[in-house]
């Protein structure tokens, strides 16, 4: 008995010291000597996520968008997720879902419908936009910096010009278009006189954008 309580007290004793030195060297104890093992770690990435963005009223969800989806009370499935080329979206265990072309709430419903299997209870699903990339205007030509403009709410030509940085000193003011891809896949082609929306005069031309519009100035 002796013995075996000499024997418990130096494991003890060397339990304390090894505790003291990784106190004084700043090394970390292991998870396990913490917490229970049946804690389930809090996952998730490792940044914070970003936040939801203001939507436009119009808004549909299109490749590239990024999209936090979160399960409630499930960190396992909770993430953000981009819109791939083809508008589908990949979710663990639920596999592909279409995304493009929806309203975050119609996504929503089309994930909850498609994951309710997979729970004894409905699932409750949030979908928000991080970043819009899928909206987005272009301006090329005789600006200061031409290139792609995203779309966040309305925008019209004049202001586009005016964030692309101003025309430049060999611009043709007047002779700047709008191209534009229709419903049907036709172009049309939009003319802008810089001169007169300039003075007032002819506002009618300074349109509000839309996705995919590419103003051209020569």
């Amino acid at each position: 008995m002796l013995t075996h309580c000499t024997l418990s007290h130096s494991r003890f004793s060397q339990a304390v010291g090894l505790l003291a030195l990784a106190g004084f060297f700043g090394v970390a104890v292991p998870a396990a000597a913490q917490t229970p093992a049946s804690a389930k770690p809090a996952g998730g990435p490792a940044r914070p996520a970003a936040p939801a963005m203001d939507l436009p009223p119009e808004f549909v969800i299109g490749p590239q968008d990024v999209l936090g989806i979160n399960f409630w009370r499930d960190t396992d499935m909770t993430g953000d997720v981009t819109v791939r080329p083809d508008g589908r979206i990949t979710l663990p265990l639920v596999g592909d879902v279409q995304a493009a072309g929806l309203t975050p709430e119609a996504l929503k419903k089309k994930i909850e419908t498609a994951a309710a299997p997979l729970f004894k209870e409905q699932p409750s699903i949030t979908v928000v936009v991080r970043q819009i990339n899928s909206r987005k205007v272009f301006i090329t030509g005789q600006v200061a910096t031409p290139g792609a403009h995203v779309l966040t709410g309305p925008l019209t030509v004049m202001q586009l010009i005016s964030l692309a940085g101003g025309l430049t000193e060999f611009a043709k003011k007047n002779e700047i278009t709008v191209i534009r891809t229709e419903a049907d896949g036709k172009q049309v082609v939009l003319p802008f006189r810089y001169s007169d929306v300039q003075k007032g005069k002819n506002l009618a031309q300074n349109i509000v954008l839309k996705p995919g519009d590419t103003v051209t100035v020569p």
